[in-house]
């Protein structure tokens, strides 16, 4: 090796000249080693095992890039489907009294810049029956002219909401529901509410005939199978509420509603009662959150074994180059610096692989609209029957969040396993390894 300094040439080990940008042997000779794959190995199983530890690091960058690319993708998309039919933000009385008026409600929620639309709501549960078939269902009245600007579906569809004009006993129902009722645009539907008329026979549920003036699909089954729109003003008639009882709204970004909600409830005071897309369906927010660390979790155990591994590389290297190792001590070389030499080839190594893997995974997770597809039409199989599941497509969205958790845990878990290896590699004995060599 031609030593630091001017020091003599040994044949058998030698060591790189230093480079124009004065980098420290250590670094030189590590990277050497990386790049071949563990050096000029007798052995080369060892740059097989290197290769085979590389590859797995990618493949686990790559797939935990991808799964969860692909699940923020379908939480999207079941969040756009669920809010095409409701608002994100609710603002009702405290007491569940109606609102003396709507507008003054909304013009004060409406002073938030982030609140992009407000419109006035009744809700209540109701019996919706037709012969013998009855079902459960969430009433809910609304003004037609002002629905469209909080909720997609009533933007996306106006004539089918003008159709609710008060007085005319109207109502629009879930496109599962009205099947599950086996009703037909012109069929009579009677709709049964909790509260109802003291009579001396006893309290007799309140109860009125409505007309089905259409049906609608949100994409999202919860609400296809169980909401019923009418009017507001019969609505209120029917429950006897006495107008509005709450206002909905709609934000600019849908992941802000949490913020935005308590911001409502510090400016309103506790006389009202605000409450976010994310509360009121906490059960399905949190399964989500929950199984995306789960995926994680599961995953990441790709990444540990291929860090694993890179374990088995470092100590087979150490134990090869013995006799290289006896030289650069023999040389002057200390053990931190035989130590830092393992160390910059096992970390280059795992660099490489989550790099490539982080470059591997963006790609698939950016064009899985397009690979998946190609994959269906090659195999001749649908990874998402349209008559299963309500998604088609294979929806991706990446997210730095997710993308850089990933790379870091990739890059300790890397940098960790070399460590046990370079600290075998700076107690090699030079004598030792030199007299059996």
């Amino acid at each position: 090796m031609a030593g630091d300094g001017g020091r003599r040439t040994h044949a058998r080990a030698p060591l790189p000249n230093l480079d124009p940008m004065n980098l420290p042997y250590e670094w030189q000779v590590g990277w050497r080693y990386t790049r071949s794959g563990g050096g000029a190995s007798r052995n080369g199983f060892v740059s097989f095992i290197s290769g085979v530890s590389v590859l797995g690091i990618a493949l686990g960058v790559a797939a935990l890039i991808v799964v969860l690319s692909v699940m923020n993708g379908f939480q999207k998309e079941v969040r756009e489907r669920m809010l095409a039919a409701v608002a994100q933000v609710e603002i009702a009385r405290a007491d569940g009294a109606a609102l003396a008026d709507w507008r003054t409600s909304a013009a004060l929620a409406e002073r938030n810049p982030r609140v992009r639309g407000a419109a006035p709501f009744v809700a209540s549960q109701a019996l919706l029956g037709r012969g013998e078939a009855m079902r459960g269902a969430l009433l809910r009245g609304i003004v037609p002219a002002e629905e469209a600007r909080v909720t997609p579906l009533a933007a996306r569809e106006p004539a089918l909401v003008a159709a609710l004009q008060p007085g005319r006993w109207r109502i629009l129902l879930g496109a599962e529901l009205a099947r599950a009722l086996d009703l037909t645009v012109g069929d009579k539907v009677t709709v049964m509410v909790p509260s109802g008329d003291l009579t001396p026979a006893g309290v007799v549920p309140r109860l009125k005939q409505f007309t089905l003036a259409g049906t609608f699909a949100s994409g999202y089954y919860e609400y296809d199978s169980t909401l019923a729109l009418v009017a507001l003003d019969d609505a209120a008639r029917l429950l006897r509420s006495g107008g509005a009882t709450g206002v909905q709204l709609r934000l600019d970004e849908a992941q802000l509603a949490r913020g935005v909600a308590a911001e409502l409830q510090a400016a309103l005071g506790s006389a009202y009662r605000v409450s976010d897309w994310t509360r009121t369906h906490r059960a399905w927010f949190d399964a989500v959150q929950v199984e995306k660390r789960m995926m994680f979790i599961i995953l990441a155990l790709i990444v540990a074994v291929a860090a694993f591994n890179l374990v088995a590389t470092l100590v087979m290297t150490v134990t090869d180059k013995r006799a290289d190792i006896a030289i650069l001590r023999t040389l002057g070389a200390t053990p931190r610096s035989v130590m830092g030499v393992f160390v910059v080839q096992g970390a280059a190594a795992g660099l490489i692989g989550t790099l490539a893997g982080l470059a591997c995974g963006l790609v698939l997770a950016l064009h899985i609209d397009t690979i998946v597809p190609a994959i269906e039409r090659a195999l001749g199989i649908a990874f998402l029957p349209g008559s299963v599941y309500l998604v088609t497509r294979m929806p991706s969205d990446p997210q730095a969040g997710d993308i850089v958790p990933v790379v870091a845990l990739a890059a300790l878990l890397s940098l960790l396993a070399t460590l046990y290896p370079s600290w075998r590699a700076s107690r090699v004995d030079p004598a030792e390894a030199l007299r059996h060599d």
